[in-house]
């Protein structure tokens, strides 16, 4: 009988903390204003001891969440618009959670230029946000459509060199372009095609307009753009496909799937995005708009200690581009075909460590690659034969290395905080184009920082950063921000820094000619230099039931000395090479008006005003020629049928482009035409917000080309007067989203 009672006992004592471990608890998540239920809120268990999610929910229709806890453990409950959730639940208790909700501008956790990931409102910079939900609503496909309609920031179109972008009234080579903190290379004419740059993978977008030249070197005169991807760690288990159609010819399949396990987390992306071309109607010559296929994949893996982690990720992108000849006389059977090949890889290792609540270093290394072809044929339509074109065949190549390191102190409590690092990239070019087939530049740097709270709302943090550049002497770059809280619901930020911009490999070796373009670079080339201003003002409302407001205002100005520009080497010359202007500035002021209806719209209206001038060589110098833009973005959410309606408004005012006849002649004006933009888009969500539908009309007022006049000439690759390309037309487009999380 004592041994049958022993094995009892022992089965139980087995058993019971099995049982115990399986208690469900019941977590009911309202809103804290009006009572009513929260659905799809995001729930995270992790146990006391140790770092490792254990489980990862999403509330039902009405709020409710039953989760099986195993021990006491950390609950965290996040759900867009509202501030995030932390406490503490026992196995078998039951949580009544009433979240608050953010202020109009959602109180985002940020990490560009910060010390340590910082929320929105106490960063020193101002750092605008595009979060995952307005990427959703947005509907865009690729970077360029999703920052088209943001206030001062312009986007333009070459149909041989791709997209760009102008901010605060500078062009893209001032703009650094950052994928989780690692620059993005391949620059054509300066600028990054926005075009290559999926929005897949990407959970936000964090915006700092003036320099950051500081923290982040050369190209960061106007800006940083920081385009941060999903984490693979945040469930268990996440998978989703997303396909696309759009009517001009798009059609984008794309997919991603992510997993936990303990410490280990990995992440997988891959797609293809295809653009048949596009001929605008009454046109009577070859494609404007080039087809297209472009292929993107991405892997990442995560292992975590407690206080540290380290990530392995790689990305994979490649582009063929086709440009389709005229048919060829006397008999119209034959053609010239241009294609053109681009490859980018990046491999990249990040790790961090948090010595204590105060100490932490972060690394990252990476090795970019960017590898472009060109390719022409002659394309012989009778037989249905392509034949390479002898001496047609061109292939450039780009590397580069870097190491970014950097050891921070404090937190946001803390009167004294600094940060201390390193920041080293060399980059090598080769290629026919490129003078004596190869060239080099390196470019190294140490920076450091000091963040001081002499009172409760005064925030001040003078930067320094040294500079060995390899080809260039750098000077010493200095900043100086300061944040004040004036009260409660009024802030200010102001800010005055130097920038430095080295020219690039293409500006100073580059040689490029063919039958659209003779462009040559210039050894004897300055590096750039500036000094920049910026005063910011914020105001929130208290909350006053179900609606805040905001309203902010932004003065900046931008001086430049030396800006590189590209210019023609004489009066109707069409050979072009880059040169020194005296000086280019721009000055001007944003502001914006947010509105937040809760829970069911939001409103926001944007006006900016912006100015630019240029010295050239003891010439007359041109006076301001000032342009504006206006923007509006509502949202409009039906919480019963969880369905939204989105709109997207811009004006873009009449714009002077700035350009030279030659390089001993007066800088002469040419302006491109206003225009306005409007976009519409609606989403439903179906199956416990496993499916999503979502279908919408882009470019409503049908813009194709705008008229450009003034002038006598025009540049490199438009004439004085004519048209530029800004999109192909009015166009419709569905898409279906299967998610599965865990």
């Amino acid at each position: 009988m004592k041994p049958i009672l022993n094995g009892i006992l022992i089965i139980l004592i087995t058993i019971l903390p099995l049982l115990v471990s399986s208690q469900e608890s019941k977590i009911l998540i309202l809103d804290n204003i009006n009572n009513e239920p929260i659905p799809f809120a995001n729930v995270v268990l992790t146990p006391l001891n140790n770092n490792t999610i254990i489980a990862g929910y999403v509330s039902d229709i009405e709020g409710l969440v039953i989760a099986k806890v195993a021990a006491e453990s950390i609950i965290k409950l996040t759900y867009v618009g509202f501030l995030d959730y932390v406490d503490t639940i026992m196995p078998g208790e039951s949580l009544t959670i009433y979240l608050k909700r953010a202020s109009y501008n959602v109180d985002e956790v940020v990490v560009t230029g910060q010390y340590d990931a910082s929320s929105q409102d106490q960063s020193i910079y101002k750092v605008k946000v595009i979060n995952s939900r307005e990427i959703q609503h947005r509907g865009a496909v690729n970077l360029k459509e999703m920052l088209s309609t943001e206030l001062n920031i312009r986007t333009s179109q070459d149909n041989a060199l791709g997209s760009s972008i102008s901010m605060q009234g500078l062009g893209g080579e001032h703009v650094k372009f950052l994928i989780d903190g690692v620059p993005v290379i391949g620059r054509e004419a300066g600028n990054i095609d926005m075009d290559q740059i999926n929005l897949q993978n990407i959970d936000h977008i964090e915006i700092i307009n003036g320099p950051m030249s500081v923290a982040y070197g050369s190209n960061a005169l106007a800006g940083v753009i920081n385009i941060i991807t999903k984490p693979t760690d945040r469930l268990l288990y996440s998978s989703t496909l997303d396909a696309y159609y759009e009517t001009v010819g798009v059609y984008n399949l794309n997919m991603s799937v992510s997993g936990t396990a303990k410490r280990n987390s990995f992440g997988f992306n891959g797609g293809r995005n295809f653009f048949s071309g596009f001929q605008a109607p009454g046109s009577s010559w070859g494609q404007r708009w080039k087809p297209k296929e472009q292929w993107n994949f991405g892997g990442e893996y995560k292992y975590n200690w407690d206080n540290t982690y380290l990530k392995l990720a790689a990305t994979y992108f490649n582009q063929e581009l086709r440009d389709n000849g005229l048919l060829l006389p006397p008999y119209f059977e034959t053609r010239f075909d241009k294609v053109f090949f681009t490859q980018r890889i990046v491999t990249r290792a990040d790790f961090k460590h948090k010595f204590n609540a105060r100490s932490r270093v972060n690394a990252t290394t990476s090795y970019s690659t960017y590898h472009k072809i060109r390719n022409t044929y002659l394309n012989d339509l009778t037989v249905l034969e392509k034949h390479l074109v002898p001496g047609a065949q061109d292939t450039t190549k780009f590397r580069d290395l870097m190491f970014r390191a950097d050891y921070s102190y404090g937190t946001e409590g803390d009167k004294i905080k600094f940060q201390t690092g390193v920041d080293l990239n060399s980059e090598n070019g080769s290629g026919k184009r490129i003078k004596d087939g190869n060239q080099d530049i390196g470019d190294y740097a140490v920076f450091a920082s000091l963040n001081y709270t002499p009172i409760i709302r005064l925030n001040i943090q003078p930067g320094l950063r040294y500079i060995y550049n390899t080809k260039f002497k750098a000077p010493l770059i200095y900043s100086l921000n300061v944040k004040y809280d004036i009260s409660e619901f009024v802030s200010m930020r102001a800010s005055i820094a130097s920038g430095f911009r080295a020219p690039s490999l293409k500006e100073l070796y580059l040689n490029f000619v063919d039958v659209n373009h003779d462009v040559h670079g210039n050894e004897d080339l300055l590096a750039e230099t500036s000094v920049s201003t910026n005063l910011f003002f914020q105001y929130s409302s208290s909350s006053i039931r179900s609606y805040v407001w905001g309203l902010e205002m932004n003065l900046f100005n931008n001086n430049i000395k030396d800006n590189i520009q590209l210019i023609p080497l004489g009066e109707g010359s069409l050979v072009y090479s880059y040169v020194n202007l005296n000086r280019f500035i721009t000055r001007g002021l944003e502001v914006n008006f947010n509105n937040n209806v809760y829970p069911w719209l939001t409103v926001k209206f944007g006006y900016t005003y912006t100015g630019q001038r240029i010295e050239y060589e003891g010439l007359s110098s041109t006076d301001f020629e000032f342009y504006s833009g206006f923007n509006t973005t509502a949202t409009y959410n039906l919480k019963k049928w969880d369905m939204n309606f989105s709109l997207y408004y811009k004006y873009n005012g009449k714009y002077p482009q700035l350009y030279f006849v030659g390089v001993d002649e007066t800088p002469e004006i040419r302006f491109m035409d206003s225009y306005n933009t409007m976009d519409m888009t609606m989403g439903k969500w179906f199956w416990k917000r496993q499916i999503n539908l979502q279908v919408g009309a882009k470019n409503m007022f049908d813009n194709t080309n705008v008229a450009v006049a003034g002038g006598s000439q025009g540049g490199v690759h438009t004439g004085g007067s004519g048209s530029v390309p800004v999109n192909w037309g009015r166009t419709f487009f569905v898409r279906l989203q299967f998610r599965f999380n865990k």
